[in-house]
């Protein structure tokens, strides 16, 4: 369709770029008269305006497509977190009910349960192939399982209230409860790497898309970026006025998207370290954050019950989703970007196209 050709080109022209392209217009209709440059400022600056306005009606456009599409029911308490398998088709889900569950997205059906924590489980993640899950519980263990088999492959007994695949899908890591992260390799169980430089609980732990870098949340109030190999912090980013909840690396991995108790979602630029946008809107704690591929929309989850689309250009909240009955603890995008997946303590899961 052209109005999806257009809302590319609208999309992926910068500003400066169609600064050129205006001024390159001008030279070739030939407009050599004395007030030329006052001329090419007012024509400028009124084309940018309307490619603003084109903007933000395409990206509110676009977000406005999201709706409930479907409620998945089967955990008996809490659902803490949830996932996206890497090709979109399932979702794995942790709960308060001592499970990890993996659903059908496509039939809205459960298809596996793995139950051998004893207590909640905090979280849950594909492997990149999407053949192996992983899990961390309040039993003070990490597990790794089979999807298809549903056999345990891996059992480390660490305190971790978070854990996060490498993009290659050979180590896992693990944030604890005692301040540390620590990256263990699958094949052996053996830990390869100790990171130490919190003063409180990690809540959140994410590769960069390159796999370098690492970004940890804290309950100190800051988020760390650090360099994997050399296990040492690269910067430490602070702004939040509480507890920081999650931090996740953009696409590009050129920025960091943050959430935290204060209620806002901060974005940091990787490079300088410094915070580029202030995202207000939540009107309670906000849980999780996460980047759609194009780096310039972000979807938050809240303790308000709402799930909340932002355009980080613009720092314009673009959608409001409702239909949770409670606290929203988690949210994922599938990759192609059509899908959102969130959870509650509301028991539920629900699925958003």
């Amino acid at each position: 369709m052209n109005t999806d050709i257009n809302q590319k080109v609208i999309q992926y022209l910068s500003e400066k770029e169609m600064k050129i392209i205006i001024q390159n217009w001008l030279r070739i209709f030939d407009i050599k008269l004395g007030w030329i440059n006052e001329f090419n400022k007012i024509v400028v600056n009124y084309v940018m305006l309307f490619i603003l306005i084109v903007q933000i009606r395409v990206t509110i456009f676009m977000a406005k497509y999201f709706q409930l599409s479907q409620t998945l029911q089967g955990h008996r308490a809490t659902v803490k977190s949830v996932r996206f398998s890497p090709d979109g088709y399932k979702v794995v889900s942790a709960s308060n009910d001592r499970t990890v569950q993996i659903w059908d997205v496509i039939i809205g059906q459960r298809i596996r349960t793995f139950s051998e924590h004893m207590y909640a489980v905090n979280y849950a993640e594909f492997s990149p192939d999407g053949n192996t899950v992983v899990s961390c519980s309040t039993d003070r263990t990490v597990r790794l399982w089979d999807v298809e088999t549903a056999q345990e492959l891996m059992l480390l007994t660490v305190p971790s209230n978070c854990v996060n695949f490498s993009l290659d899908g050979t180590s896992i890591l693990c944030g604890l409860e005692v301040n540390t992260i620590l990256l263990h390799d699958i094949e052996s169980g053996k830990e390869t790497q100790k990171l130490a430089g919190h003063s409180a609980n990690i809540n959140s732990v994410h590769f960069s898309p390159g796999g370098k870098m690492i970004a940890s949340a804290s309950y100190d109030k800051t988020i760390k970026l650090w360099d994997v190999k050399s296990g040492k912090t690269l910067k430490q980013l602070k702004g939040h006025s509480h507890y920081v909840t999650c931090a996740k690396f953009s696409h590009s991995g050129k920025f960091v998207a943050s959430c935290s108790l204060d209620k806002t979602i901060r974005v940091w630029d990787v490079e300088s370290g410094k915070e580029i946008k202030t995202l207000k809107g939540h009107s309670d704690y906000v849980n999780e954050v996460k980047y759609f591929s194009d780096d310039r929309t972000i979807v938050s989850c809240s303790d308000d019950k709402t799930i909340r689309l932002w355009n980080v250009r613009s720092g314009n909240e673009i959608q409001k989703l409702e239909g949770h009955l409670n606290a929203v603890l988690s949210v994922d995008v599938s990759s192609d970007g059509n899908t959102i997946v969130t959870c509650s303590y509301d028991m539920t899961i629900r699925i958003w196209r």
